[in-house]
């Protein structure tokens, strides 16, 4: 956690909170899809000298903790996370095999934050993030 990263001039930590969400926030994809989602956005990444630290797939939004050097933009980083992947996901299981560009898989934008000292109530937030939704639902059961 505490470990430094280098380049040739320079030594870092740069860590964000990535959140994202399906377009209309589909819930679809999150049945089948979810247990693959995880090792193509980690591939992704590290073809951008990316680490995911942490992250999960909720039913309609992906949180994830990401280490970015500071040689790549952190819009670079996530926009193409989400072209490849939204490519990925309509060749592999929308079985559009050419010419598709995954235009209509992933919402626009998307929401990010430096982690900086915060980093370990980061990953509590991301890990129980799902367990949270659900204890809310539940009060909202007796409004």
């Amino acid at each position: 956690m505490d470990k430094m990263e280098s380049l040739n001039h320079t030594k870092w930590d740069c860590k964000y909170h990535v959140v994202f969400i399906p377009k209309n926030r589909r819930k679809l994809l999150y049945a089948e899809l979810r247990k693959y989602l995880g090792e193509v956005f980690r591939s992704l990444a590290l073809q951008k000298d990316s680490r995911i630290e942490e992250g999960h797939l909720m039913v309609d939004h992906v949180h994830m903790m990401i280490a970015i050097p500071p040689k790549h933009p952190v819009s670079q980083v996530v926009g193409y996370i989400k072209g490849k992947s939204a490519i990925h996901l309509a060749r592999v299981y929308a079985e559009r095999k050419r010419n598709f560009t995954g235009q209509s898989f992933w919402a626009r934008g998307y929401f990010v934050s430096t982690v900086g000292r915060d980093e370990e109530m980061i990953r509590n937030y991301i890990r129980h993030q799902e367990q949270e939704d659900e204890r809310l639902d539940q009060l909202g059961l007796w409004r």
